[in-house]
């Protein structure tokens, strides 16, 4: 799902909000997000998940071309971590779909 997506789903969901109103409401939610990650804050949204930064240390890489090593700097980096209701939900998909197709193929 891309954000116009995103912002297509809330105006067809909400008769209220107008395109307009859907598209500031999702750049203000994902704004919000973003600031937050970016002072160094955590974000967690019960039943969906949590955003926080982690760090990654600094270390020794390898150039593919030449074969020589580099040394990659320390980093900090967004981590999305999905709740349990987001993970028992993609999993009950993904079981469902797997029967789906586990049936047709003993149709056939």
């Amino acid at each position: 799902m891309t954000r116009s997506d995103l912002v297509e789903e809330l105006a067809n969901r909400f008769d209220q909000l107008t395109h307009r109103d859907a598209e500031y409401a999702a750049k203000t939610i994902l704004d919000a997000v973003s600031d937050a990650l970016v002072r160094g804050h955590r974000i967690e949204i019960r039943g969906f998940g949590s955003f926080s930064v982690n760090r990654r240390p600094p270390r020794m890489g390898r150039n593919p071309r030449s074969g020589e090593s580099v040394a990659i700097p320390e980093k900090r980096v967004p981590h999305f971590k999905p709740g349990k209701a987001l993970r028992e939900a993609v999993d009950a998909h993904t079981q469902m779909l797997a029967s789906q197709a586990n049936e047709k193929i003993s149709r056939s």
